[in-house]
């Protein structure tokens, strides 16, 4: 007699999908106060998760619309004493990557605590082959106030999320940002956060715990090209604290020495004091077995170092410039599932290699209790 395949979840019931919300809930909308929505610098004009307007003043390409509509670096946070948090989630489509978990693909992760102690808790398992799915992502038997985060898929969109707590909880606004404006980032399919393994392991999620500052996420997977409309809209951010462009790694040096100088000129017009920081691509996996691909990326970062020094003898200080290729240390191989793409362990080291030195350039003081890097 054939002996019955048992499934994953048969074998560890630790890997089945989360069940439902479990309990009786309230539902609220992540847009009503006092809950804060962050991530989408359009949202009050069009009413949608994205990041870049519905109707823009320009047109964009077809590939750059599409990715707009993937929800990187969306977040909501909230207090409350609520004994448990659950989701309704109704997705744009299904999960469809061969290299990226379902988890950071379509998933959302929760974060507690307060700011620069918030600690992971849970993330949204589900059967992948849905596109609409309810998950109770945290209970607990006290009633107490928590801090919660919420930090949205990196790679597929939402239309709609609504967030469930316990009948008769109280709700508040979240702590405060440590500082106002945003921090705007521009980039590739690393910047958008493949591949993690779940959405606040992405290195712009990271950044933002760590800094406790609202970062806008314009990572395009594969189309980060500098085009000037698209660095026109990237400038059109609201409230901008710092604009870091880090596209590299979709260019290459004809591509840089094109688009590069025509982007920081397009931001310094529109926002004459606000810092711009160029980021050189990090370490590839091939830059070790090829010497061209190590010769180009050399090539690339010291052209971009050089055009920083040239804008800032001529007056500019406040564009700067960081050697990418560095931050995942010697042993950048073992930080990607691709090769290109980092693992958790590369979006920790992009991280704790930007934060520095945006720290540095805002003036920005570490606190004292650190919990997120």
């Amino acid at each position: 007699m054939a002996r019955r395949k048992l499934s994953i979840s048969d074998l560890d019931p630790r890997m089945a999908p989360l069940a439902g919300a479990g309990a009786p809930a309230m539902w609220f909308e992540p847009d009503r106060e006092p809950f804060r929505l962050a991530g989408f610098p359009w949202y009050r004009q069009d009413g949608v998760f994205r990041r870049l307007p519905v109707t823009a003043p320009v047109t964009l390409p077809e590939a750059v619309d599409q990715l707009a509509d993937n929800t990187a670096g969306g977040q909501v946070a909230f207090q409350s004493d609520s004994t448990h948090v659950a989701i309704q989630v109704d997705l744009a489509g299904m999960a469809d990557m061969n290299h990226m978990p379902s988890t950071s693909q379509c998933g959302f992760d929760l974060y507690v605590g307060q700011p620069h102690r918030q600690r992971f808790h849970n993330v949204a398992k589900y059967d992948h082959h849905q596109t609409s799915y309810e998950i109770l992502l945290f209970e607990h038997p006290d009633r107490e106030m928590r801090t919660f985060t919420l930090n949205f898929p990196l790679y597929q969109g939402v239309k709609r999320v609504r967030i469930g707590l316990a009948p008769k909880a109280q709700i508040a606004p979240p702590p405060a940002w440590d500082s106002t404006g945003r921090i705007v980032i521009y980039g590739t399919s690393i910047t958008q956060g493949a591949c993690a393994s779940r959405p606040g392991l992405a290195y712009t999620n990271i950044l933002s715990r760590a800094l406790n500052t609202e970062i806008i996420n314009l990572g395009f997977s594969g189309n980060g090209r500098g085009e000037g409309d698209i660095i026109r809209l990237v400038a059109d951010v609201p409230d901008p604290r710092l604009f870091v462009l880090d596209y590299e790694a979709n260019s290459n040096y004809d591509g840089l020495v094109e688009t590069l100088p025509q982007a920081i000129s397009i931001v310094r017009d529109k926002h004459s004091r606000v810092p711009i920081l160029i980021v050189s691509r990090i370490a590839f996996a091939g830059d070790i077995t090829h010497p061209d691909s190590l010769q180009e990326r050399r090539r690339c970062r010291d052209m971009q170092a050089q055009l920083v020094q040239s804008v800032r003898d001529s007056g500019d200080q406040l564009t700067h410039f960081l050697d990418g290729s560095i931050v995942l240390g010697p042993d950048a191989d073992e930080c990607t599932v691709d090769g290109v793409h980092p693992n958790d362990i590369g979006f920790m080291r992009i991280a704790r290699g930007l934060e520095p030195e945006i720290r540095r350039i805002l003036r920005m003081e570490i606190p004292e209790c650190r919990g997120s890097i």
